[in-house]
């Protein structure tokens, strides 16, 4: 490759390639312009003045980076495509999103993992709840939603605190976290993270995580909660009839309810090979019956979801069905039910893009409660992001984060000083400015 030398003020190497030279530039240039956008939305958010209520620590000597910064670098960095702590150079070497934010100098990603460090138990408490008021209160709208509980298995490697060998049906045998989740079905937001050790089961602490999750959805109305058989437990079942909160909550299999829905015989058939029938439930030690809604799916026509009744391993009767059920105080037909559960697959989408875009399976620290601060930041990540899918984009199709690179945050984008203003160039097709220009307006103006 041939390298030649310019001449003058312009001087500089250059590189020869087949048909075309490459120099070199001291302008300020990103690849992410279109986080410009997101800057908007915060700004119309409010997110700074905002930010000195959340309770953050603040740092050890004078010296230090302000907490907003640092939060505000670890957010940018996951927009950017960060799922690491070490990615979060990306942010740290771009001066044209440095600038953009009003960071003098950017911090490297170790001074991000030392601010989390400083968390614990009750700051973790602290934050969460300032934080997801705050969010909540910029959505006057929202006053009665559907609430999707539901738990996730995060495997670990190395000797994180709390990882321990527990269910991890993916890596059976692994360390693992266990975290609560709690999402905001009609708006795709999460309400509420709690992080976990791998060894305990699904509802532990769901209680303590309910009420958490209320408060947090302070002057809200919970019109319908949904969760699988993690929660089916009547403790929990009793304290949200407490709260006349409306549940629908998937049966574990039991062996007395597997007797119950063996003797079902008004089989209603919603169609060709899937039938829907219901009883009249108490387990033992529950303090009254509850209706339950049982759905079976004929395994000769499909791939059934479902469990087998195996009770009953040899009755030709049910070993050809795969079995679910419900339990609800919902006065729906059953079908109803049964449809309205389906919707709580939701929330399966949202725990698969937290890990695949947001890095819910690898921010994670040697301190257990560094780990959760860390991953409750990446739970505002996302829920920024998904208010800027509805309020900026405004499209049907709810497009993934890595989508979203491509249709509008890859922008690449310069600074140019004049008249005493920062200017900043993206550089955007001539046929779609007028589009952007609409995003920048949506951005701008109220949700």
């Amino acid at each position: 490759m041939h390298i030649s030398m310019l001449r003058g003020d312009e001087m500089e190497r250059q590189l020869q390639g087949n048909g075309y030279t490459v120099g070199f530039s001291n302008k300020e240039v990103t690849a992410w312009g279109g986080i410009a956008l997101m800057k908007q939305m915060l700004d119309r958010l409010q997110f700074q003045e905002a930010f000195s209520q959340f309770g953050i620590p603040e740092p050890l000597s004078n010296r230090g980076y302000a907490p907003r910064q640092l939060i505000e670098q670890f957010i940018v960095s996951i927009w950017c495509g960060a799922c690491r702590f070490a990615h979060a150079e990306i942010v740290r070497l771009d001066n044209v999103l440095c600038r953009l934010f009003g960071w003098s100098c950017a911090a490297e990603f170790k001074a991000i993992i030392r601010l989390f460090n400083r968390f614990d138990m009750l700051t973790n408490e602290r934050v969460q709840m300032n934080m997801y008021r705050w969010l909540f209160a910029k959505l006057p709208e929202m006053k009665l939603i559907t609430l999707d509980l539901d738990s996730t298995v995060v495997t670990r490697n190395g000797q994180q605190e709390g990882a321990c060998r527990g269910y991890n049906p993916g890596r059976r045998g692994r360390a693992s976290h266990h975290p609560l989740l709690a999402f905001i079905a009609d708006y795709r937001l999460v309400a509420n993270f709690w992080l976990r050790p791998g060894n305990v089961y699904s509802s532990n602490n769901v209680l303590q995580f309910l009420e958490s999750t209320l408060a947090h959805l302070e002057g809200k109305t919970v019109g319908l909660l949904r969760a699988d058989s993690g929660f089916f437990d009547d403790a929990f079942l009793s304290a949200l009839e407490v709260k006349h909160i409306p549940y629908i909550v998937a049966a574990k299999l039991t062996y007395p309810l597997q007797r119950k829905i063996y003797q079902v015989s008004n089989w209603w058939a919603l169609k060709r090979g899937i039938e829907i029938g219901e009883i009249e439930y108490q387990a033992i030690g529950w303090k009254k019956a509850r209706r339950i809604v049982v759905m079976r799916q004929s395994t000769e026509d499909r791939e059934a979801p479902g469990k087998n009744l195996s009770l009953f391993p040899d009755d030709p009767s049910v070993k050809c069905w795969r079995y679910g059920a419900f339990v609800t105080d919902l006065a729906l037909p059953k079908v109803e039910v049964w449809r309205t559960y389906r919707g709580r697959a939701d929330a399966e989408n949202r725990i698969k893009e937290l890990k695949a875009d947001f890095g819910l399976d690898a921010f994670n620290m040697q301190k257990f409660w560094a780990t959760e601060a860390a991953l409750s930041f990446a739970m505002l990540a996302y829920n920024l992001m998904s208010m800027f899918r509805q309020t900026v984009m405004r499209t049907s199709v709810q497009h993934t984060l890595s989508t979203l690179h491509g249709m509008v945050l890859a922008l690449g984008g310069a600074w140019k000083n004049g008249s005493g203003k920062n200017h900043l160039l993206l550089s955007v097709p001539r046929k779609k400015r007028a589009w952007f220009c609409g995003l920048w307006a949506n951005a701008s103006g109220p949700p």
